[in-house]
């Protein structure tokens, strides 16, 4: 039996994913102001303080990195190879979040972090540690999740046509979809609501329905789950 002490370092990660109808999907990037891997970008993360919740320390490691606050952060997954971080054995718990960008644009970096920059995660810089693994993983389980959660409801406009919720579902998928089949899904979970309104025309063609979510259903969907063939 080993009876020798361990220095095991606990920290955690924050993947904030966000989506603009312009941009896409793009993730929360910072640069690192010291070593290991100086001036590289990196998810945005540091250990957490003595008598420091999980939750706690991964809010205040992305106010501290990127100035934003984020509601709500998921537990994405434990990564624990004794050779992620070349200082020690260092186990991140890794948190994600998918949020509207453009509501955090006014990024500010400080503690750790020379600067903070929102990056398309078609075009991701080069990554500090295991970050690519870590970032990979959450665009995994964001897919994933999009086939047995409803997802859009604080991502798009109050009021919007079908096609924005076609081009969100593309944008996370990073593929294209059956637009005929999606279409039915979607109407048949009776998630949507036709407000009666329709979107101006910019070219010819019919003009479009505007829906909006319907909140009960949306929060039943979230809590029941759906399954969701796309």
């Amino acid at each position: 039996m080993h009876t020798q002490a361990s220095h095991i370092k606990v920290a955690v990660d924050a993947i904030v994913f966000g989506y603009s109808k312009k941009e896409g999907v793009s993730a929360l990037l910072i640069k690192r102001k010291y070593p290991p891997y100086k001036d590289c970008w990196a998810i945005p993360g540091g250990f957490v303080l003595e008598n420091e919740s999980l939750e706690d320390a991964v809010k205040r490691e992305l106010l501290e990195e990127t100035g934003i606050k984020v509601s709500y952060l998921e537990q994405l997954y434990t990564f624990g190879d004794p050779d992620r971080d070349p200082r020690q054995h260092i186990v991140s718990i890794a948190y994600f979040a998918l949020v509207k960008s453009s509501q955090f644009q006014q990024l500010k970096a400080s503690t750790d972090a020379e600067e903070a920059q929102w990056f398309s995660i078609g075009k991701l810089p080069q990554l500090a540690f295991d970050h690519k693994k870590i970032l990979q993983t959450a665009i995994e389980r964001v897919r994933a999740k999009i086939r047995y959660q409803p997802i859009g409801f604080e991502l798009l406009d109050k009021k919007f046509p079908f096609a924005d919720l076609e081009k969100l579902y593309t944008a996370l998928l990073d593929r294209n979809i059956d637009r005929r089949n999606f279409t039915k899904k979607i109407l048949s979970l009776g998630l949507l609501e036709d407000t009666g309104e329709l979107a101006a025309l910019s070219g010819a063609g019919r003009p479009s329905k505007i829906y909006q979510f319907n909140k009960k259903r949306y929060q039943q969907l979230l809590k029941d789950g759906m399954h969701f063939e796309i």
